[in-house]
């Protein structure tokens, strides 16, 4: 068993909309439930700590994984209490996962905290893993020498066609596939809204909603072929 962290915005609005956003109840739940099945136990972190502010998007209401995770005593506990980035040990934690959500835009990128725990676990050997717009965690992330973490790999993230699709682009702080083709990264995609997923260097990333779950089985695979020794 490994213990695996679950980063969700603590951002809660949208640009200048007017209108709320927070972190992907969906991008959280089907990871989580992924990660329970293996057998992983499961911390959540915010960069404010608290209730972090929650989305469920049109159509996902009624998607029993997330009223299942919504209704979840252990889960419920653990979300209105997220602890904060600055007090976590991440050498507790063998992979990171940065859920989506059009919040993780505003507070991922630029807290310090975040970037040392999601630096230290892959440091370790550990997996840092994201999804949709959670890879807005991975824009400012540097290995020691200074090259940013993920200069020459394939990454998967929202697409700039699905931030055009939504009406978003002018609203969001930058375009996350833009910004990381700007670091270097091989940024990959699929056709709109279709899952898509990208696995190098122990950096694991997804394109969209439908990429969650398949991001978490890639996470689940690779701590298991560490587990076993690398084979």
């Amino acid at each position: 068993m490994a213990k695996i962290l679950l980063a969700v915005s603590s951002h809660e609005t949208l640009g200048d909309t007017g209108n709320r956003t927070g972190y992907s109840v969906s991008e959280a739940a089907h990871p989580y439930n992924v990660f329970i099945a293996a057998g992983h136990e499961i911390d959540f972190v915010s960069v404010r700590g608290g209730e972090p502010p929650a989305v469920v998007f049109d159509g996902e209401e009624n998607d029993p994984e997330i009223i299942g995770f919504l209704a979840d005593e252990t889960v419920k506990a653990k979300l209105v209490a997220t602890r904060r980035a600055a007090d976590v040990d991440p050498s507790e934690y063998s992979a990171i996962f940065y859920v989506g959500g059009h919040g993780a835009m505003w507070d991922f990128p630029d807290s310090p905290d975040l970037a040392r725990i999601a630096m230290d676990i892959h440091g370790r050997g550990g997996v840092v893993s994201a999804v949709c717009h959670g890879p807005a965690a991975l824009v400012n992330l540097r290995l020691p020498d200074g090259t940013h973490l993920v200069r020459g790999k394939r990454v998967a993230s929202f697409s700039n066609e699905e931030e055009g699709s939504l009406g978003l682009v002018e609203v969001m702080p930058f375009l996350l596939e833009d910004r990381l083709k700007e670091t270097g990264a091989l940024h990959a995609k699929a056709p709109m809204y279709q899952a898509h997923t990208e696995n190098e260097g122990r950096v694991i990333t997804g394109q969209n909603p439908a990429s969650a779950a398949p991001v978490a089985r890639l996470v689940v695979a690779e701590l298991e072929r560490a587990a076993d020794g690398g084979r």
